[in-house]
This record gives structure tokens, C-alpha cells and sequence, in this order.
């Protein structure tokens, strides 16, 4: 069994960045599955950004956005006494993945655009069940609202999201977005950070063909 494993955060602008690189990726390669697991960019922040953190924040905005070429909506981050506490944000993604796995990458997305490109406040609940709700009905899973919100406040999807925190950090992933490819339960990095889709599959190439004996051509 091969999957692809993608180790991320919906608030994380570089994450952002990436997407349309994984998307073209995961298009080319119909046939390989992949999982999200959040890794939390910034879990339980209660304190209000300081314009220094603001402008350090705006710097990777700015970088993600000239190299994916995607929106970003910069006076999010100047919505007053805002925390940036990406947990919300990730256990949105880790209740609708536990209600329906291949919601999870829309969904993910979905929260990304609002936060970025929309400016919504994606650390409130409401924000994000109104985001995944529409996307469960969708793909086959009805539910309102306070649903959706029973089941993302309910102590096992805290401490579930937790736990994948604590996980990924066992795994020594420290930056996102981290591409991983497991295969025959082996974890192979393919990327920790942003890459282009060509090098992606040229990478994930070289793992295949390293793990299964197969020598590179001679060069000519």
C-alpha cells in the first residue's frame, strides 16, 4: 500500500502556497491516495500578534503568494486583538477527516481561501463549520451546523488533534507543508517546505525506483 501523506496546517501561508502544486500533483497521479495529518503551525496561542509578529507574518505572506501566485488578503491580520491560534483551524480538518476522510483535503482548502484570501476569522467555530458544512453535504455527509460543532468541541476531537500534533513531532517534522511517502510502512520524505509540481514527481520517481532496486539510466 502507497499513500502520500501531507503534514500541514490550513493557516499556514507556505501551506497555502503549495496547494496548487499538490493539486496538480494528486491530478497527474490519480491512482495514489493521499491523507492530511495537521500538524499545527501555531496550537493554543492566547496572546494578540504584536505588529512585529504581524509584519514577520506578512513577509512569508508576501513570499508565498509571489511564488504560487495566489491571493492574500493582508489586512486579515489587522482585525483587532487577533490570535493567531491555528488549532481551531487544524481540529476543523481532523473532525471532518473522522466523518469523511476525502472531505478533508476540500475542506482544508476551503479554510485556506477564507482565511487568506477572504480575510474570515478561521479560529472561530462558526467560521469553520460554515465552511466544512456546505462540503460534507456535498460529498455525501448532511449535517447543520450545530452538528458539525457538537461533534468539533466534543473532548475526543481535542485531544485527537493533540495527538497528531504530538505525533508528527515524534516524526522530527518541525516546518509544513511536509510531503511524506509511505509505502510498505515505510515514511520516505518527499518535501519539507515548497516545491514545484514538476520536481515533485521527478522526486517521487527517485524514491520509487530507489526503494524498488531500479539503477538511474547512464547519462549520454
Amino acid at each position: 500500500m502507497t499513500t502520500l501523506l501531507y503534514i500541514a496546517d490550513p493557516m499556514c501561508s507556505w501551506c497555502y502556497g503549495f496547494g496548487p502544486e499538490l493539486t496538480s500533483l494528486l491530478e497527474g497521479l490519480p491512482e495514489l491516495p493521499m491523507e492530511i495529518m495537521v500538524g499545527g503551525l501555531r496550537p493554543y496561542y492566547d496572546e494578540a500578534l504584536t505588529a512585529e509578529q504581524k509584519a514577520k507574518l506578512l513577509d512569508h505572506w508576501r513570499q508565498s503568494g509571489e511564488a504560487s501566485g495566489l491571493p492574500f488578503k493582508e489586512d486579515t491580520l489587522n482585525r483587532e486583538n487577533f490570535i493567531y491560534n491555528t488549532e481551531p483551524a487544524c481540529r476543523a480538518v481532523f473532525t471532518v477527516r473522522s466523518i469523511a476522510p476525502k472531505a478533508a483535503w476540500p475542506v482544508f482548502q476551503a479554510i485556506q481561501h477564507a482565511f487568506y484570501a477572504e480575510g474570515r476569522d478561521v479560529t472561530n467555530g462558526q467560521v469553520l463549520a460554515e465552511i466544512a458544512v456546505p462540503i460534507l453535504a456535498e460529498m455525501g455527509h448532511p449535517m447543520d451546523t450545530a452538528a458539525f460543532l457538537t461533534q468539533w468541541a466534543q473532548e475526543s476531537s481535542v485531544l485527537g488533534t493533540y495527538g497528531e500534533f504530538e505525533q508528527i513531532k515524534k516524526w522530527g517534522v518541525t516546518g509544513f507543508p511536509t510531503l511524506v511517502l509511505e509505502r510498505n510502512g515505510e515514511l520516505t520524505l518527499v518535501t519539507s517546505g515548497f516545491m514545484q509540481m514538476p520536481i515533485l514527481v521527478d522526486t517521487l520517481q527517485a524514491i520509487v525506483d530507489e526503494q524498488d532496486g531500479v539503477q538511474p539510466a547512464p547519462a549520454n
